[in-house]
């Protein structure tokens, strides 16, 4: 079941995240600008040294460029706004988890109701690229959660992206109360001093190895986690816990 891509607070989210995710973009370049050297680096000293066998060091450039591994893992999340405020943003064109994506992007377009294209251009605008989004309500919906049970989601979203036809990203958004979700952890919890801060929206993300990675995507992946709780805070969101991991 798919859900209208409207979020009425997105200029502001935007405008709030611009200053950081510019910042980002930055230093993400200068690291790829670097590694596309340290590549052309390696080839010439191989080639130098062990100048009978240049393959050897064509091998090391194409072994770089080799998508070797995938990227999972999960994030929770807390907010101060409300569960149908989450819902709209993550269901809008530019989903929080999403900033460094469509913070940079030269035009988004939202689609008919589930998702958004980002266009992107590079190479001083010689080429281009773009990101579909494509975002689906799989369970409960803003106007349905108020009758959930309390240990139920208020709403789990899926979002799921490809690049030129192939996959790029795929997200499980699970959104709930605050004050159930902490009410559930303290029951089971043996220490009673645990605080319950009533109010607000957890919401956990889990980040599913649907794409491929090679070498050169590693330097990349490090800036985006040093600014990625940064990104959410200037949108109202707190990284509570976050894990990640490489897999093949």
């Amino acid at each position: 079941m798919s859900s209208p891509s409207t979020d009425a607070d997105q200029p502001d989210r935007r405008t709030s995240v611009a200053p950081l995710v510019r910042r980002y973009h930055r230093i993400e370049r200068r690291a790829a600008w670097l590694i596309a050297l340290a590549a052309a680096g390696a080839f010439l000293v191989a080639y130098a040294a062990l100048s009978l066998w240049p393959a050897l060091g064509v091998a090391l450039v194409i072994v770089a460029r080799i998508p070797l591994f995938r990227r999972r893992g999960t994030t929770r999340l807390r907010t101060e706004l409300s569960p149908e405020d989450v819902v709209s943003a993550f269901v809008s064109a530019t989903p929080p988890i999403l900033a460094f994506q469509w913070g940079v992007a030269d035009e988004i377009r939202p689609d008919d109701g589930d998702g958004a294209t980002y266009e992107f251009s590079y190479l001083f605008g010689l080429r281009s690229t773009a990101i579909d989004l494509d975002v689906d309500v799989v369970e409960g919906t803003a106007e349905n959660g108020d009758q959930a049970v309390d240990d139920d989601p208020f709403a789990v979203i899926e979002l799921e992206a490809s690049a030129e036809g192939r996959p790029w990203g795929a997200y499980t958004v699970t959104i709930r109360d605050a004050a159930a979700a902490d009410a559930d952890r303290v029951e089971g919890n043996s220490d009673r001093h645990s605080a319950v801060r009533p109010g607000g929206t957890v919401v956990d993300v889990e980040l599913e190895p649907t794409r491929r990675f090679d070498l050169r995507r590693i330097p990349q992946g490090l800036v985006a986690e040093r600014y990625y709780a940064d990104a959410l805070a200037a949108q109202g969101y707190e990284v509570v816990a976050r894990e990640s991991a490489h897999v093949r």
